[in-house]
């Protein structure tokens, strides 16, 4: 359970809160780049941790990220026009660039100099993996760029979407770091028992903290000829979830970004990627990528069209005899549309006054600790984790372990494939610290 005051903390995303201030310590997902085409094309509503902010690609190909509503009478600058390495303000002609420097102001007299002492918010901007990110806080801690490895495969290599939820972000970031509901929310083949879901119905779950976050393990012990399957995952704060995604004989890894809108939404984006020479195929591209846009609405705020007010398509009837939800889980929506349904059905803020956490709720309570105590850092001047690029070559993967075998140890080389796990740098002390 949470304090009601440390639940608040938590979810409160908001400019001046403690939270907010920690989040704004790190790069941002604001919108995907598609959804800026061209130089000069329109510009696009964008709500980020509570702020109503316009973004748009200037004449040059820059992206700019900047308060939505004009200084001169509060306008909103969506109605901009893009022109000319700027966007202007349709109500009087004030433009700005992506910097907010107004660069035009032909209402005032041409020997006045006022449109140099106007500037408006503008957040630094980075254009990597399909995405546009932004930073919120303050240039002297700006963190190292967001190169996740996905970010760097070609895009034959990788797919990303996205889809509003109707909650609060650490709904969904604490249903993502939770590998046991696998085998009951998204437990899609109820008669096939030859899957391990069907087979071993928990798993234990061991984590590992890292300057990052953490790594965790979840291990489903099959029979004594088997061993062990085991998933590797990682958390990169602050909400960031990096989980193996096996699809024949591709080694893929998938994530989900939970990316606070204010303190009732959040923009989950969904992603995929494959290294080495093998692109995505056919089929993963289908299952991943924009095949999810045919029940979300990209027009209209990335809403999904199975929401509250259809139950979310859930059948009673494949609830009896296939899936232990019924809720539909096909290549348009996977397995995001049940962890919607399930996150929203808590309420927009969850009461976690009210609950009763397990053993196997240990990613989650060790998450909540590593958030709080990373608003204690920031609230005294330090660098919350994650700011570094320690994360930027880890990977999440799986396999089968002979049994009672160390996980950490057999994984390590691919869990931080190029990286120099054994060192302080991860500050997991002499290897991998103390099981938690």
């Amino acid at each position: 359970m949470l304090s009601v005051r440390d639940n608040q903390l938590l979810m409160q995303t908001d400019r001046g809160t403690p939270m907010g201030d920690v989040m704004r310590r790190y790069w941002m997902p604001a919108l995907l780049a598609w959804e800026l085409p061209a130089p000069d094309c329109p510009p696009v509503r964008v709500r980020l941790l509570g702020e109503n902010l316009v973004a748009f690609r200037d004449t040059n190909g820059n992206v700019g990220l900047v308060q939505g509503a004009c200084p001169h009478r509060r306008a909103s600058l969506f109605w901009g026009r893009n022109e000319e390495d700027g966007l202007r303000c349709v109500y009087h002609g004030w433009k700005f660039d992506v910097s907010g420097a107004c660069v035009d102001m032909p209402s005032e007299p041409e020997a006045s100099n006022f449109k140099e002492k106007v500037r408006i918010t503008a957040y630094l901007t980075e254009e990597v993996g399909g995405v546009v990110w932004a930073y919120m806080g303050p240039a002297e801690h700006t963190p190292a760029p967001p190169l996740f490895e996905w970010t760097q495969v070609s895009p034959a290599h990788r797919s990303v979407n996205k889809v509003q939820q109707e909650s609060n972000w650490l709904q969904g970031l604490e249903g993502g770091v939770d590998s046991i509901h696998v085998s009951y929310l998204h437990n899609n083949n109820l008669r096939d028992k030859k899957t391990f879901t069907n087979r071993v119905g928990n798993a234990l779950v061991e984590v590992s903290p890292t300057d990052y976050g953490y790594t965790y393990g979840s291990i489903r012990h099959l029979s004594a000829e088997e061993g062990d399957f085991v998933k590797g995952y990682h958390y990169v704060m602050p909400f960031t979830q990096l989980r193996p995604d096996a699809h024949g004989t591709t080694p893929m890894v998938s994530g989900h970004m939970w990316v606070p809108v204010d303190d009732t939404h959040c923009m989950v984006y969904n992603w995929v990627y494959t290294w080495g020479d093998e692109e995505l195929s056919e089929e993963a591209i289908y299952k991943h990528g924009d095949r999810a846009y045919e029940i979300v609405d990209i027009h209209g705020g990335f809403h999904s069209s199975w929401d509250a007010s259809n139950d979310y398509g859930i059948d009673r009837e494949v609830q009896k005899t296939q899936s232990f939800t019924g809720i539909p889980f096909d290549v348009r929506v996977g397995a995001n549309l049940q962890d919607r349904a399930i996150q929203e059905s808590m309420g927009v803020q969850c009461d976690r006054e009210n609950e009763h956490l397990g053993t196997s709720d240990r990613a989650i309570i060790m998450a909540r600790r590593m958030l709080l105590q990373a608003i204690a850092t920031v609230s005294d001047g330090g660098d919350p984790p994650g700011v570094g690029a320690s994360y930027h070559k880890v990977r999440a993967v799986e396999g089968l372990l002979p049994r009672g075998a160390n996980w950490r140890d057999h994984l390590a080389p691919q869990l931080f494939e190029g990286a120099d796990f054994e060192t302080a740098e991860f500050g997991i002390g002499s290897k991998w610290g103390a099981r938690s």
